[in-house]
């Protein structure tokens, strides 16, 4: 998770950002470019029980891995999604007060393939997220950063192409 950290420095050095819409967050229109990754945007008013987070892309060609981090702001992190191809895993952590937790691994299916699209949703519920992979249910991961309104930015890095975020 250290190349994660590097990445949102690098992504706070160079004051990446992008402001998000309603209801969730922005995506690039039909006649518009793909989101550029790696990809820092605010999401307005923070998330709450009952929003959602959709993002659909194309993983490229050859994948290592790829990275959807919730935080607040560049402070803590509601929920580290790392997806790592060569083990066929998904990671999935939460940084408090600069103190990792335990991470978890454990999902029905990996459902990543070079090449293909996908979309991901994160639902989110109290008192967890509720991540779908393709319309599949792929893992809950319970809320460790409270109060969840503080969760106001999503950022994307690694070995994918982003056609959608909202």
């Amino acid at each position: 998770m250290a190349d994660l950290s590097a990445v949102r420095r690098e992504l706070k050095n160079r004051n990446l950002s992008s402001s998000i819409g309603d209801p969730d967050c922005t995506s690039p229109q039909k006649n518009e470019q793909n989101l550029a990754v790696p990809f820092c945007g605010g999401i307005r008013d923070g998330l709450r029980s009952g929003k959602k987070i959709t993002i659909m892309g194309v993983v490229n060609q050859d994948p290592d891995s790829f990275d959807i981090s919730l935080t607040c702001g560049c402070g803590d992190v509601a929920l580290d999604m790392c997806v790592r191809f060569e083990d066929r895993e998904i990671l999935r952590n939460a940084c408090v007060s600069d103190a990792w937790g335990e991470e978890e691994r454990s999902i029905p299916y990996f459902p990543f393939m070079a090449e293909q699209s996908f979309r991901i949703e994160i639902h989110c519920e109290h008192p967890r997220f509720r991540v779908l992979v393709d319309g599949h249910q792929l893992f809950d991961f319970y809320h460790r950063v409270t109060p969840i309104t503080a969760i106001d930015t999503i950022q994307i890095s690694g070995s994918v192409t982003i056609t959608k975020l909202n």
